[in-house]
């Protein structure tokens, strides 16, 4: 598997796309708007689009969902049902924050802890790590050691709590104890900024390092 990561929206969200190398499928994340640009990466890489996954259901993340599922007639899947109250503000947001009118939609598909997701030949898992949003979720793919965490962490930082049924507590139990136990390895991509690795967050990061909890 590869990816392919498209910052998308006024603040730059990294939608990503991945790519089943033996198959030629992909899977979108997260596709927060512009997407004509989105349209035409996914013809550069020449892949036939699968699904549209979402890690949570701010706008940024979500906006453009609906308008990708029109285009190629493909599921939504996530985040997790706890998210539903943003999808249903969805078009109010758009307009409040100046984004571009959104389809509105529902996903196909909600997700829960231990769900898996296919496309092509490839399997990605599902971690519910609320705090952020309490619907949030993170998908790994455990065969090419890599995680995709929304707005969950970020190099050197965490996501924000202070939104609607954000609670700080709840992400760093999520961060430390459902994404740590992955492993050291890991490479992730966040929602936004560059990509990083749990090793090095766990020593470095000044929110939730190992050296801040004994």
């Amino acid at each position: 598997m590869k990816c392919a990561i498209v910052p998308v929206t006024p603040y730059q969200q990294n939608c990503s796309i991945l790519v089943c190398e033996s198959t030629g499928r992909a899977a979108i994340v997260d596709p927060g708007g512009e997407v004509p640009r989105l349209c035409a990466a996914l013809k550069e890489l020449g892949v036939v689009l699968e699904k549209v996954l979402l890690t949570h259901a701010h706008l940024d993340h979500c906006a453009g969902a609906g308008l990708v599922r029109q285009e190629f007639g493909v599921p939504i899947e996530g985040p997790h049902k706890e998210d539903k109250f943003w999808l249903d503000q969805l078009d109010e947001a758009t307009r409040r924050m100046g984004f571009p009118p959104a389809e509105v939609f529902e996903p196909d598909r909600w997700l829960v802890d231990g769900d898996t997701i296919q496309f092509g030949d490839q399997t990605l898992e599902v971690l519910h790590c609320p705090g952020h949003t309490p619907g949030h979720v993170v998908y790994f793919h455990r065969g090419v050691r890599l995680a995709l965490v929304g707005d969950v962490l970020f190099q050197g930082s965490i996501g924000r709590t202070d939104f609607p049924r954000g609670d700080h507590q709840t992400l760093i139990d999520s961060i430390r104890n459902k994404l740590w136990p992955l492993g050291d390895d890991v490479v992730f991509i966040p929602g936004h900024g560059p990509t990083s690795s749990f090793g090095h967050e766990r020593l470095n990061n000044p929110f939730v390092a190992d050296m801040r909890f004994g």
